[in-house]
């Protein structure tokens, strides 16, 4: 009988801690998961939920690997998906840890989520961010000369509108041209008409739809472009990295499309972490990109 309790007892915690877990954020769950297995270097944040601004959504966090180095490292602002009305900086350290063992300083920023706000509060936060960190990067280790910009879905989205559309960082007293280029993971660039509840709700009621969308500020002297999708997305459709590094490359630009086999909506940035970083060589892929950009 003793046997049967303890048994009891062992599989509701079990059950407990399954719920717990199940019952978690997706990217949280990965970053979790992420943790249990063979670290790549000593991580450290450096900054931890430091304000770019006004509002209690803006804010971020900067991550770094421990050295004796005392040379001022480029530096990726990855903004987080979530189709603008869900995430949040605090679950992805797999991402930061990931390209932090590349050697880049790593800077995660909140920005205003849906029902909150609408178009083009996302954008503005994300300039905000990027003009804070050309800012003050410095000050943690970060060279404001070597600033890339990135994200997964509607954060490649926000990545990429404040690196075309010179209005935004314009407004701040700042160039595109601060930006060494972009890293866009499964990002909506060209996606009107609006037809999900996402695009609805936060870009529906823009009196002018046109304004919504990267493609539409495409031209030769855009910071350089590395957009990746998976062939099996079916929640951000693959032509949309695709018609952009097109008309990129069609005006002068520069604009690298990588599509991954069997890779969806989701396992493009799980592949950014170890568990799963097999899958795909998006992270050896996206790096070498910035390496070269920084070489030029």
């Amino acid at each position: 009988m003793r046997w049967i309790i303890i048994l009891a007892i062992i599989f509701a915690a079990f059950g407990a801690a399954y719920w717990w877990f199940t019952s978690l954020p997706s990217a949280k769950q990965l970053d979790m998961a992420d943790s249990f297995f063979s670290d790549e270097g000593s991580y450290k944040l450096v900054g931890d939920d430091i304000a770019y601004g006004d509002n209690n959504r803006n804010d971020l966090d900067i991550w770094a690997t421990e050295d004796d180095t005392q040379v001022p490292k480029p530096v990726l602002i990855f903004f987080y998906g979530g189709s603008w009305n869900s995430g949040n900086k605090d679950h992805y350290g797999f991402a930061a840890k990931a390209y932090a063992a590349r050697g880049f300083l790593v800077v995660l920023p909140n920005y205003r989520l849906h029902p909150e706000t609408v178009f083009p509060a996302m954008v503005e936060d994300s300039a905000g961010a990027i003009a804070w960190t050309h800012d003050n990067i410095a000050q943690y280790g970060g060279d404001p000369a070597k600033i890339f910009v990135g994200g997964h879905s509607a954060g490649a989205y926000n990545a990429a509108m404040a690196a075309l559309d010179p209005q935004w960082l314009g407004r701040l007293g700042k160039n595109t041209d601060i930006i060494r280029g972009v890293i866009g993971l499964a990002g909506p660039y060209d996606f009107h008409p609006f037809t999900s509840d996402a695009t609805k709700a936060s870009f529906g009621n823009t009196p002018r739809p046109e304004i919504t969308q990267p493609i539409n500020y495409a031209h030769k002297d855009n910071p350089p472009l590395w957009l990746a999708s998976g062939d099996t997305d079916d929640v951000v459709q693959p032509r949309n990295s695709r018609v952009l590094a097109q008309k990129v490359n069609h005006l002068g630009g520069r604009a690298e499309y990588r599509e991954y086999t069997n890779i969806d909506h989701y396992r493009i940035i799980m592949a950014i972490s170890r568990p799963f970083r097999s899958s795909a060589g998006i992270l050896d892929d996206s790096v070498a990109f910035m390496q070269d950009e920084l070489e030029k």
